[in-house]
């Protein structure tokens, strides 16, 4: 199994364990909050080779 895949696995481990324990929509603003927040701590430069890898990633 891929790094990715392991790091989607836990997410979806975790997001199902939210959804358990929490209302819906504090379990959405957490899963879909804390990648956010995460990529706006980043300052730019490192959001411009973020970006540059992951359209590599495509193919594109």
């Amino acid at each position: 199994m891929s790094k990715n895949a392991k790091i989607a696995a836990g997410g979806v481990a975790v997001g199902l364990i939210l959804l358990i324990w929490l209302p819906w929509w504090a379990a959405l603003l957490i899963v879909l909050g804390v990648p956010a927040a995460a990529y706006l701590a980043l300052d730019p430069s490192q959001r411009r080779r973020l970006r540059r890898a992951t359209r590599k990633e495509l193919g594109r």
